[in-house]
């Protein structure tokens, strides 16, 4: 009968391949999302300037009203999610944004008492 065995670690390597090959895949994820977005970005593009176009010149209305803008307006609303999906709420504010605006109330209120 054959005896098997577990081994210990022979030395930090495997660990370390281990984290570098996780940092990878999570680093592919991040590129995949982006690559996603920039896509999606660029077909909202030139599909609804192509649709604004096409809607504009031949309907009565022209370019005027909401028609040739519709799909442009509701398929921004996805795309906007899509980008916030993609870069994280914190884009928008940064990560200490909301530390600096308190930091900067108060600072206000304190000139305010002297």
């Amino acid at each position: 009968m054959e005896k098997f065995s577990l081994e210990p670690l022979k030395d930090n390597d495997e660990i370390s391949d281990f984290r570098k090959e996780e940092a990878y895949l999570r680093a592919k994820k991040k590129v995949d999302a982006l690559m996603g977005f920039y896509w999606h970005l660029a077909v909202y593009i030139v599909v609804n300037g192509f649709l604004i176009l096409l809607i504009g010149l031949n309907s009565n209305e022209g370019f005027s009203g909401f028609g040739p803008y519709a799909t442009a307006v509701f398929w921004g609303i996805g795309l906007f999610f899509h980008f916030i999906g993609v870069f994280g709420p914190d884009f928008l504010f940064g990560k200490n944004w909301e530390k600096r605006k308190i930091k900067e109330f108060m600072d206000k209120e304190e000139s305010n008492w002297e």
